[in-house]
């Protein structure tokens, strides 16, 4: 990279890094998976055991060791993040015609749940100083819900591109008007609040083993919670609902939502090098910040003061007046030299499915989504590769 950039990297040609095929750049992906090079031993042994199904000894090792990372009692391995979130909401008690109060800013699936269970998501804002919801906001709101006499059935917080929220004043505000709190950490396993894990707060929460996510079991999820009764419920909705009996009964609608046991058993391995991966994460946000936060009109997301990000997604904000180039200008730009990147989550209150649904606020989230943009942050980048995405960056501003 030009030493010259004003990003203080050094010089390479364009066409000089590592090559896919002649004449073509290798690609340099969002967030792809890294694996560990134990997941192939974990699987022959899961094979080798015979145990194919959703039920086996990596499948209960998965949610113990995970439940002990975490700081819970118990824990129910799923086969998603969001089949983690249905049941959640059904074990609090959601159903037709409830209210969820939720942050807009997020992945659709954290709404979408809501929708599975015949709920009405209420999208809340973000605070400008952490892009999670803003506490004050959903306190607002609580107290208001509380006049009407139409209290939410629960509140659904996100832990956004793996920065925990501000879990005290949302508490208490849940609290004094008893409402339950599902937490939605599938982007942030790894984080912590004042020191304690993510995935550990609230009622219920949530995690997920995407492809995309820190640790991946190429799909998965898991639900946690300190409350057994809510894990074992769990555990009998996600396997058809079926009652202990000789033969198939069934009282109620049950899920076919259990993690199989061989995906358990990558979990198992990638598990092991979770600080690696998020110690690689937050090196590439330094990386990142040190070359391109000096840059006028490009920031970083905030990181709160209150606890400690995962990091699993780096996002910048770009003010085209100051810098000259727009994050979709960016983007493409980025995609010509085969370098993914990807705009901000779009706010739920924006969604055309989610037309006619309440927003309280709006605005901060709005300017984030316009503003955002997502950089490569997979934990097996390399520096070269991070100089490629700062050097295109900034010649995208000049």
């Amino acid at each position: 990279m030009r030493s010259d950039s004003g990003a203080g990297v050094k010089t390479a040609d364009a066409g000089s890094g590592p090559l896919a095929s002649e004449g073509e750049l290798a690609p340099i992906l969002l967030s792809p998976p890294h694996l560990s090079g134990e997941e192939a031993s974990a699987i022959s042994s899961a094979l080798a055991s015979n145990w194919i199904a959703p039920a086996g000894p990596d499948l209960e090792l998965f949610e113990r060791e995970v439940a002990e990372r975490v700081g819970v009692v118990d824990a129910c391995a799923l086969s998603s993040g969001t089949a983690a979130l249905h049941l959640a909401l059904l074990v609090v008690g959601v159903g037709p015609g409830d209210e969820v109060l939720c942050p807009t800013l997020t992945f659709a699936a954290s709404a979408n749940a809501i929708r599975y269970c015949g709920g009405t998501p209420v999208f809340i804002d973000s605070s400008p100083d952490t892009w999670n919801v803003d506490p004050a906001l959903l306190a607002e709101e609580l107290a208001s819900a509380a006049r009407r006499g139409q209290l939410p059935r629960a509140v659904i917080v996100v832990d956004l591109y793996g920065q925990c929220a501000d879990y005290d004043p949302i508490l208490e505000s849940c609290r004094e008007f008893g409402v339950p709190v599902i937490v939605d950490a599938a982007q942030s396993i790894g984080a912590s609040y004042k020191g304690s894990a993510a995935g550990s707060f609230g009622d219920v929460s949530a995690l997920s083993f995407n492809g995309n996510k820190m640790i991946t079991c190429g799909g998965g999820g898991m639900l946690l919670s300190n409350n057994r009764d809510y894990v074992e419920r769990s555990r009998f909705l996600a396997t058809q609902a079926r009652e202990p009996m000789p033969y198939n009964h069934h009282k109620e609608i049950g899920y076919n939502y259990r993690l199989s046991n061989i995906l358990a058993a990558v979990g198992r391995a990638q598990l092991r090098v979770l600080e690696a991966r998020v110690a690689a994460r937050r090196r590439n946000l330094a990386f990142y910040e040190e070359h391109l936060g000096s840059l006028d009109g490009v920031s970083l997301a905030p990181e709160a003061t209150y606890g400690v990000r995962s990091a699993w997604l780096s996002c910048i904000l770009v003010d085209q007046e100051r810098f000259g180039a727009t994050p979709e200008m960016i983007r493409e730009r980025l995609a010509t030299r085969n370098i993914e990147a990807r705009p901000i989550w779009k706010p739920m209150h924006l969604q055309p499915v989610f037309r006619g649904c309440r927003s309280v606020g709006g605005s901060v989230s709005a300017q984030i989504f316009a503003k955002g943009l997502c950089l490569p942050s997979g934990s097996s980048l390399s520096e070269s590769d991070l100089e490629r995405v700062v050097f295109e960056i900034v010649e995208c501003g000049r």
